[in-house]
Parts: structure tokens; sequence; C-alpha cells
């Protein structure tokens, strides 16, 4: 048996900036408004029409190859994690294959919202750890800004979410000291619709959980996307924060607890704790749950929002790069997010 190490990491952002104060501009809310919410200043934009989910993707999986020291030919296996993919299908794992010229090897799509790069994480450690694949690409991508209503209906979820990907790469060690140590997954679909993208989909306005989503019945087909949806605007992701949040700040101690016993540490031994950057509110809250002081916290939500599957891997790369991440520390990444779904990982580095 081996350990999965993460050999090489890698993030890449749009370049196109947007604050507070330019959202103004399109619907009724105010920085300070924002920032009291979610601590956000500003986040990113991809450009239409030319950049998309897996084009990000591949910027960011670029710089992890190289760091890794191989290159794309080397890759035997993409693990993809995104809400936001190109296509409704395919995935947007196999774009990215296409655009690396690693065709033939295997993509699967992770669908775990917020939680999705630790979940993919999971995924990718199994397969080194049995020695199926020697170097396993794991991209957590996303690009938010092409489904969000810019609208002031629409600002509790829209102020929120920013554009960009992270990267890694694993590869196996027989240090079993190193590497990542263990992963932790969960979820409760009860609360999905708390925190949803409902449309399109194949629901057809059938009973799901504890709620009813009414569109004329047909005979066949069923709602997937209708002219109704569209006219109404029921075509935009909803949150319930308050649920959310509530939900959230219970879950996130939890699993990281859950993480730290799995391998016999106490939140004190943290040398860098990584979480999703779901809103600064949290992360602060679940900062001091743990008793950590701020240079043992990760935290870039101020300027690129929340990235959900994309927002570990690219705070992980910022603190790897200012060198808060270094040889033998003790990392812990945590996620909470839609599903509901959480998770959590601990790494030697």
């Amino acid at each position: 048996m081996f350990n999965s190490k993460i050999a090489g990491i890698g993030y890449y952002v749009p370049e196109k900036v947007v604050t507070n104060f330019d959202l103004i501009k399109v619907m009724d809310t105010s920085d300070e408004w924002i920032q009291e919410r979610t601590g956000i200043v500003e986040r990113r934009y991809a450009e239409k029409h030319k950049e998309s989910t897996s084009t990000l993707g591949v910027k960011a999986a670029e710089i992890a190859i190289a760091r890794a020291g191989i290159t794309a030919k080397d890759i035997d296996f993409i693990v993809f994690a995104t809400l936001s993919p190109d296509y409704y299908f395919p995935g947007s794992g196999v774009l990215l294959q296409r655009q690396m010229g690693m065709n033939g090897i295997g993509a699967l799509d992770i669908r775990n919202q917020c939680s999705g790069f630790i979940y993919g994480l999971s995924v990718a450690d199994q397969f080194v750890k049995t020695g199926m694949y020697k170097n396993v690409l794991l991209v957590g991508a996303e690009m938010h800004s092409c489904g969000l209503d810019f609208t002031t209906r629409g600002r509790n979820v829209t102020v929120i979410f920013g554009d960009g990907a992270g990267a890694v790469v694993l590869q196996p060690t027989e240090d079993q000291a190193k590497g990542v140590l263990s992963t932790h997954l969960h979820a409760d679909g009860e609360h999905a619709e708390r925190l949803s993208y409902l449309n399109p989909g194949s629901h057809g306005g059938v009973f799901l959980g504890t709620e009813k989503f009414g569109y004329p019945d047909q005979e066949f087909g069923g709602a997937f996307l209708t002219e109704h949806m569209i006219a109404t605007e029921d075509i935009y992701p909803n949150m319930d924060g308050q649920h959310v949040f509530k939900f959230a700040v219970t879950k996130f101690p939890e699993v990281i607890q859950e993480a730290l016993h799995a391998n016999g540490y106490q939140a004190k031994d943290i040398d860098m704790f990584i979480p999703h950057q779901a809103n600064l509110r949290i992360s602060q809250f679940v900062q001091q749950k743990l008793g950590l002081s701020d240079d043992k916290v990760w935290n870039n939500i101020q300027k690129y929002g929340n990235t959900t599957a994309a927002s570990i891997p690219i705070a992980l790369c910022e603190a790897w790069e200012a060198g808060k991440v270094k040889e033998n520390d003790l990392v812990c990444l945590a996620a909470f997010g839609s599903g509901f779904t959480w998770a959590s990982a601990l790494i030697r580095w």
C-alpha cells in the first residue's frame, strides 16, 4: 500500500475583477451589506465566449502538472469537480482531456458542489493507494458568472460567487507518514432544496422532499426546461442563507474533529487550516471554535468570492506559494455545501 501525496499544485483566476461597487450598478445592494454578511470585497469573472469551466481548469492543471515535474502525457486519470459544467452533458472532464491531448485515459466528473474537491480527493486518493494509477489529475473549476441572476431578486446568491480553478497532481509515496492521511465524506439530502439550482432538471413537478414544484403535467416528457420556467425566470440558483449557515457552523467543526480523531491529533496540531471559502463569517466561527490563530487559517474569499469546488485548491495553492504550507506541515481541508454535503481531509505535507 502507498499513500498519495500532492506532487504538484496550481490555480488560475480570470483577469476581470468585479467589485461590490460594480454589482451596485445592477442591483439594490451595497458594499457594506455584502461585506457584513459575507466578507467579500471583489470576485473574478471569466470572459464570456472565450473562457469556460474546462478552459479555466486547463490553465490550473498545466501549472500543477509542471510543478509535479511531469507532462500531460504522464497523467493516467482525471477527476474533475464542478457544479457549473460547460455542458449539461458530457462532463467537463473529457473537455479538459481533449484540450490537453490526454486522449484515452479515464475522466470522472464529481458533482458534490462545495464539497466537490474533497470528494474528488478521496476518490483520487483511493486510486493511488491501491496502485491503480500513478499520476491522477484532480481539478476543481467553476464559471458561476454565466448562470447568476444579476437583479435585486437574485442578489443574496449572486454577490457571493466568483469564477476560478485549482488543480493538484496526486502521486504515490512509500512514506506512510506523508501525504493524504484520511478523508471523511458525509451528506444529508433532507435539506437538498435549501441550496439548489432546480431548473433545468428532470423532476417535472413531482414531489421532492417536502416541497412541490408545480408545472403543467404533460403526458410525455417532463419539465427539463419549459417556456414557463423561462417566462417566470425560475432558472436561477436559490439559497436559504440562514438555514445553510446554521448547518455549516455545526457540521464544519464536527467533520474536522472526525479527521483529527481518526489520526490521533488535536486542533492545536494543525499547521494550516484551509476551509472552503463559503462565507468569511463561517470560517471565522469555525476558527474560533477550533482555537486556531490567524496565521493557521487561510481565507481568500475577500478577493475571489465563493468559487465552490475550486475554492479549496485555489486557497491551498496560494498558501503554499506564500510559504505558509511547508514540508511536514499538518494541513486540514474542510468543506460544507449544497446537498447538504460536508467533508474533511487531513494531509501531512
